[in-house]
């Protein structure tokens, strides 16, 4: 969600701030521009359109400069728009883009219209560059101290002045910033993978920090105004990663790509033990007696999923939270309780918030299952298991989603192990069951051909609902969200036996019944669902196991997955689930990688 990019160089910077913003494409976003300082002057660029869209705007003008930032933004005050695209300018002196939401910046705009600012946009980030403009005098850095002061809420800031070339000071609150260290050269950045190729010599910035740009010097104060050191690290984040290759879409190559992440993932796991989650794990797994999992979205339902695991084979109470809403809520605190935060990015502004409040509620136990190994979730728990899915660009996570399911699989076995619940054989079979796991999803992947046929029914409705029972209802959930995220399609999922406690009354012939039947312990009551359904006219599509006497007929679709996988069958369920999400969006003619409103990593509230 949005994107800043800025350099100070002795260069023409603007293909490095272009470049960067495509590289930040992947977060979502619904306009973009790119400001310079061009012979003491600002000038700027701005589109509601892609990036693509800007670099022809820019070329066109022969725009080139030393110093600038650039932004890709996520509307959230004021429309996509021009005038409500970043950079913003304040007087033509200041030039700032900004990642965040600014909770009090309708107090500000009333203080500094009556100083006689005029506003252009909607935006709560024209706020703060007429704030830097007022307090303004001289020294750019000093000046970026005393504003963020007067802030409140989440931001990430990159702002230049039209009197001071070649210096651009940046400042974090709640929201990724970094910077990119060069020779003569140095660089900002909401993402490492946006300076691929420009640096890989990274200082991930802390909560309040401001940095002073030059040319030949990077200088950090924290936020108490102190001078800091922060670590350098060699970072290879790898833009080849998002190149599409033969896929249409980046969501199509990512569902592909699973058996590949998932074994991956499990690469280097030949037994179960504490240290695969830390060196600190053994003592940690020690002392907890319940497990509290905090997420949002996907990786929420990929919680939910773990409950069942945890509750069913190491015995152990688990409580599942939608991080948005715990850190509002009063709740009970557990300080053996073992905190498990759940985030592809690492960055996800809500999980990090309901973390940070859960170790101020004395919960010190904290452990994150997360895809990028240098993420504020990383660096802020205990311990931390890292999934090894690659990038994922597509909005509607994929692989993402199966890499944290495994990685959760193998929390569950060792928290077993740790509080003596799993034997030898049974951790033999399991790590048996994991390692055959990446043929037992490409042998679902071969179902595409029918399930494209199933898509082209699914792209004339506007209505769908999702069944799935025990440890087969959170994927039913995310395969619910998965077919409104990028078909725009209301989806919804429930309990099949919650079917004659309300929903029921849904069901027509218009309203398809996506069910979820693995020949588990539930599969003959969830047969009798299914007779519900028919029995009011309803249409299912059942994507059941080989084995489960599950048979086609009028109204009755049927997909066959190739085996039954036991406790790792939602794994194998999930992935049928997002292919006909992806093909009915195909049908449907939408933008499946960047559906409307939605973004990729979720940095605000």
């Amino acid at each position: 969600m949005c994107g800043i990019v800025g350099a100070v160089a002795q260069r023409n910077i603007t293909p490095i701030l272009l470049e960067g913003l495509k590289r930040l494409e992947y977060r979502g976003y619904d306009s973009c521009g790119i400001a310079l300082h061009v012979n003491g002057q600002l000038q700027r660029s701005r589109s509601t359109s892609r990036v693509a869209e800007l670099q022809a705007q820019v070329e066109q003008s022969g725009l080139s400069g030393f110093t600038g930032i650039a932004h890709t933004r996520w509307a959230t005050h004021g429309v996509p728009s021009s005038a409500n695209a970043h950079p913003h300018f304040s007087r033509d002196r200041i030039a700032l883009v900004h990642n965040g939401i600014i909770e009090n910046h309708e107090e500000l705009r009333t203080e500094l219209k009556a100083l006689g600012y005029v506003f252009e946009s909607q935006t709560d980030t024209e706020v703060i560059a007429h704030l830097v403009d007022h307090l303004y005098q001289g020294d750019l850095f000093e000046t970026v101290q005393q504003a963020v002061k007067r802030l409140r809420g989440a931001y990430a800031i990159a702002v230049f002045c039209r009197d001071e070339p070649h210096r651009v000071i940046g400042a974090r609150q709640g929201s990724p910033l970094i910077v990119g260290v060069g020779k003569g050269e140095n660089f900002l950045a909401s993402d490492a993978m946006a300076l691929a190729g420009t640096t890989d010599q990274i200082i991930y910035l802390e909560e309040g920090d401001v940095v002073d740009l030059q040319l030949q010097r990077c200088w950090i104060v924290d936020v108490h105004g102190k001078a800091v050191e922060r670590e350098v690290r060699t970072v290879h984040a790898h833009s080849g990663a998002a190149e599409l290759g033969p896929y249409r879409h980046y969501m199509q190559k990512e569902i592909f790509e699973q058996p590949r992440a998932i074994g991956d993932t499990l690469e280097g796991v030949t037994s179960i033990m504490p240290e695969l989650f830390g060196d600190k794990a053994y003592g940690v797994f020690k002392q907890i007696d319940s497990v509290l999992i905090l997420a949002c979205g996907t990786s929420y339902y990929a919680g939910l999923t773990a409950k069942y695991w945890l509750e069913s084979i190491a015995k152990i109470p688990v409580n599942v939270e939608i991080a948005s809403e715990y850190r509002y809520r009063d709740s009970v605190p557990n300080s053996n309780s073992l905190v498990v935060t759940i985030s592809q990015s690492g960055e996800t502004a809500d999980t990090l918030a309901a973390l940070k409040h859960a170790r101020s509620l004395g919960m010190q136990h904290t452990l994150t299952i997360c895809n990028v190994s240098t993420s504020a979730m990383v660096r802020e728990c205990v311990l931390s298991y890292i999934t090894r899915a690659g990038i994922e660009v597509g909005v509607a996570s994929t692989k993402a989603f199966t890499t944290q399911l495994v990685a959760l699989f193998l929390l569950t076995l060792t928290l077993a192990q740790s509080k003596g619940r799993l034997s030898d054989v049974d951790e033999a079979e399991h790590i048996k069951a994991l390692r055959h796991l990446p043929l037992a999803v490409s042998a679902v992947l071969a179902l595409e051909p029918q399930i494209i046929a199933w898509s082209e029914e699914f792209a004339r409705k506007e209505n769908a609902l999702f069944l799935g029972r025990g440890l087969h209802y959170p994927i039913a959930l995310e395969g619910a969200l998965k077919l409104k995220e990028i078909s725009y399609i209301h989806a919804e999922a429930y309990p099949a036996g919650e079917l004659k406690h309300g929903p029921l009354a849904l069901v027509t012939k218009e309203m398809p019944v996506v069910t979820v039947a693995p020949n588990d312990a539930l599969i003959e009551k969830l047969k009798s669902n299914l007779q519900e359904v028919r029995a009011r006219g309803g249409e299912l599509f059942v994507f059941a196991d080989a084995d489960s006497h599950i048979t086609s007929s009028e109204g009755v679709h049927v997909i066959r997955l190739p085996e039954h996988y036991g406790q790792l069958s939602a794994i194998l369920h999930v992935v049928p689930l997002q292919l006909l999400a992806y093909h009915t969006a195909l049908a449907r003619g939408t933008d499946v990688d960047k559906p409307r409103n939605l973004a990729k990593s979720v940095t605000v509230e």
